[in-house]
């Protein structure tokens, strides 16, 4: 892996995710940074030689679609853990068990959306501690800063950081309650039926 391909996975860790935009720019600059040869449709072969090497580390660089704004994103995922765990170094137990609570009324309502009124009253039931409102308030403002949610007028959806992420555990724990597109085969959760 030549030092164009070190920069970009440097870039890649300290943003985690990136617009396919932001990446072609990145590609380009490491490559004149670094000397190497840039050919402009070459991203996916650039990152598959990167993909290589992280391999051993089990981690990788995938492509994902934003149900937000239908664009096109990369994300480093770690590819051995398959479930929310791979949280749990950044967020309490009971910070955890909101965010399991607010996939699963996003997954299970009919917009792809959970309204912050409906999160903050499943945040009454926690099992492992109850947040407060104010504190909930900051924990979904915390999973919005940290790209596993988006926030609009009120309503959260899962980014596509954490769809791209939990990918596997969506598709093992909800099963038939999500949507998958015809054409690209992605979770789609905000899809009109």
């Amino acid at each position: 892996m030549g030092d164009s391909h070190k920069r970009f996975l440097q870039t890649m860790m300290s943003n985690g995710i990136i617009s396919a935009s932001q990446a072609i720019a990145l590609h380009r600059h490491c490559c004149e940074t670094h000397g190497a040869h840039y050919v402009a449709d070459r991203l996916d072969e650039f990152i598959n030689i990167i993909n290589a090497q992280l391999q051993s580390l089990f981690m990788q660089i995938r492509k994902g679609m934003s149900e937000e704004d239908g664009l096109e994103y990369y994300a480093l995922v770690n590819v051995t853990e398959t479930d929310i765990t791979r949280m749990a170094s950044d967020y309490a137990d009971n910070e955890l068990e909101l965010f399991r609570k607010t996939m699963d009324l996003i997954v299970d309502s009919e917009s792809g959306s959970a309204s912050s009124t409906d999160i903050l009253n499943c945040a009454d039931s926690l099992l492992t501690k109850k947040l407060k409102k104010k504190e909930t308030e900051l924990v979904l403002n915390k999973f919005v800063q940290d790209k596993w949610l988006n926030e609009k007028d009120g309503e959260y959806t899962l980014s596509v950081r954490c769809i791209v992420e939990m990918e596997q555990y969506m598709r093992t724990i909800y099963q038939d309650l999500i949507k998958v597109c015809h054409v690209c085969h992605n979770i789609a959760l905000q899809v009109k039926t």
